[in-house]
């Protein structure tokens, strides 16, 4: 029975595998089914549709063939407007050129027509100047010898041909030598001016007003307000002057005030140089307990604008520039030059903050000796957080936190 069972069960199991079988071929069946369906339609959609192509190529091609016959067309018409523009272009260039030369021959006809009426104009001038000297030497003639200016040139020519009437020789109207200022040149001028005025031939009487007419037209009008700005400029040039010769005064002052402000500089800055270098000799033994150390001018022959280098030698080392010490030698050194500087002038006050922080105790206590021994010309200010510096202290400020997040300003009287 149990074999039977087994049997039974396994029987089973195979059924339903089968039958599960069964239905998922029935369901691949279906779908195989719906699948040719679908590909059976697709392809009499694609078989219209490659009909439809073929209908659609068959125009095309009609529209092709249309369309090369119409683009012949349009190109057998483009070279001919293109032939058409050539020779247009042709013809412009042509007509262009004509163009230039009718227009250079209108500025040319242009030109001389302008040139013929300022000539005119010109002539006019002349004229109307002629007939208006004519009146004015006619109505001079009248009036000097009342005698028409007929009758004057009929006498004139009657005296010249008798020789009784000498040639005249041009005026001279060349500056005198003294009128020029100093100028060469213009001495040298008026000085061939005059020589050729000497050389120069005998004038006719028309040659001889020309020339006094030319000389006066180089005169120019005459300048009426002449001697107001004369009087003007001469009290101008006077002022000028007088404001030159102060301004003359004034910087010769002024250098001399220079000169004895740059005299006392250096001689000052020489005594306050040389008794800080021995103040800073001095204070740096004492700081470091020995060694030696100086100040030095960059440049000598100008002490005022020189330079100045600090050469230190601590005890053990060899002599050497400042910026070669280490951070504490460094330090000691600014306060050995500012404590020589302090003994040659004293200040009221001094501010040190944190002066005392690379120092080590050895050092601190040269230090505080120091301060001790300047105490009597100078108030010193310090901030600082070693012991030993606030033992010679006579007051004390700190700033305390007896709270949490409070804090609180005390000071403490020790002398």
């Amino acid at each position: 029975m149990q074999a039977q069972a087994r049997r039974t069960a396994e029987a089973k199991a195979a059924h339903a595998a089968l039958t599960e079988r069964a239905t998922a071929l029935a369901a691949d069946i279906k779908r195989l089914e719906e699948a040719g369906r679908e590909l059976e339609s697709r392809v009499t959609s694609r078989r219209d549709e490659l009909l439809r192509t073929e209908s659609r190529r068959e125009e095309l091609r009609g529209s092709i063939v249309a369309a090369e016959a119409a683009l012949d067309a349009d190109l057998r018409a483009f070279d001919e407007l293109r032939r058409n523009v050539r020779e247009a272009e042709e013809r412009g260039a042509g007509l262009r050129v004509a163009f230039e030369e009718h227009e250079s021959r209108i500025k040319e006809a242009r030109r001389q027509l302008e040139s013929v009426r300022a000539e005119v104009a010109q002539l006019d001038v002349a004229r109307a100047t002629s007939e208006a000297d004519l009146t004015h030497l006619s109505a001079a003639c009248v009036e000097s010898v009342q005698a028409t200016l007929d009758e004057v040139s009929a006498e004139v020519e009657q005296l010249e041909r008798e020789g009784m009437l000498a040639s005249p020789r041009p005026v001279d109207d060349a500056p005198e030598p003294s009128e020029l200022e100093g100028d060469a040149e213009s001495v040298a001028a008026a000085a061939a001016e005059t020589a050729k005025l000497e050389v120069a031939p005998a004038l006719t009487a028309d040659e001889m007003v020309l020339d006094l007419r030319a000389k006066i037209d180089r005169m120019g009008p005459v300048n009426m307000m002449a001697i107001d700005q004369f009087d003007d400029l001469e009290a101008r040039h006077l002022f000028l002057t007088t404001q030159r010769k102060d301004l003359i005064d004034s910087i010769a002052a002024t250098s001399d005030a220079i000169k004895k402000i740059d005299k006392t500089t250096r001689e000052r800055f020489t005594d306050a140089f040389t008794v800080i270098n021995q103040n800073f000799e001095k204070t740096f033994a004492t700081l470091f307990g020995g060694g030696r150390a100086g100040l030095l001018l960059l440049d000598e022959s100008d002490a005022l604008e020189s330079g100045i280098d600090i050469i230190a030698q601590p005890p053990g080392k060899r002599l050497q520039s400042v910026q070669l010490l280490s951070g504490g030698e460094k330090a000691l050194t600014a306060m050995a030059l500012m404590f020589a500087i302090f003994q040659y002038r004293p200040s009221p006050f001094c501010l040190l903050d944190e002066i005392d922080a690379p120092l080590d105790d050895a050092n601190i206590g040269r230090f505080v000796e120091m301060l001790q021994g300047m105490q009597d010309y100078t108030q010193f200010i310090l901030i600082t957080h070693n012991r030993k510096t606030m033992e010679i202290a006579d007051r004390l400020w700190g700033v305390t936190m007896e709270e949490p997040g409070v804090s609180k300003l005390i000071s403490v009287q020790l002398n």
